[in-house]
């Protein structure tokens, strides 16, 4: 397995595109993009979080793409103890379905809390299908 990428992000909306990017070069080089769009979209969805609600003034946020030897794990970590909070959208809000999102396209997602040092928010994405879905030989 690759050793872990990183890379630390300033705290602004520009910065959700270069994570994206740094995220889809990287499973590229690694010959694991075939999740990349599940990954792009929920590494967009984490990166906005961090940058919005997630960090404080003069702090950035750091990305974390690490292959397994069965899934990808992406992680998000911003210095804010401030928790995660997943909120349940009327049809009429313009945002909070980020989290959601996440859900849905990754295989399991979470967030380990970092007490006053802030938390980091993780995806894993299944790289190989389970032997019930493989295709017979």
């Amino acid at each position: 397995m690759p050793d872990p990428a990183h890379r630390t992000f300033p705290a602004v909306p520009e910065s959700v595109g270069l994570a994206r990017s740094f995220a889809d070069r990287t499973l590229t080089s690694w010959g694991l993009d075939g999740r990349a769009d599940d990954v792009r979209l929920c590494v967009s969805e984490l990166a906005t979080n961090a940058v919005t609600h997630g960090t404080v003034p003069d702090h950035d946020f750091t990305l974390t793409v690490t292959a397994e030897d069965d899934a990808i794990c992406v992680e998000v970590r911003d210095p804010s103890p401030r928790r995660i909070q997943l909120r349940h959208p009327t049809i009429e809000d313009t945002t909070g379905r980020g989290l959601h999102l996440v859900g849905v396209l990754s295989d399991e997602w979470g967030v380990t809390e970092h007490g006053t040092a802030g938390k980091t928010v993780w995806t894993r994405f299944k790289t190989t299908a389970p032997a019930s879905e493989k295709a017979p030989c």
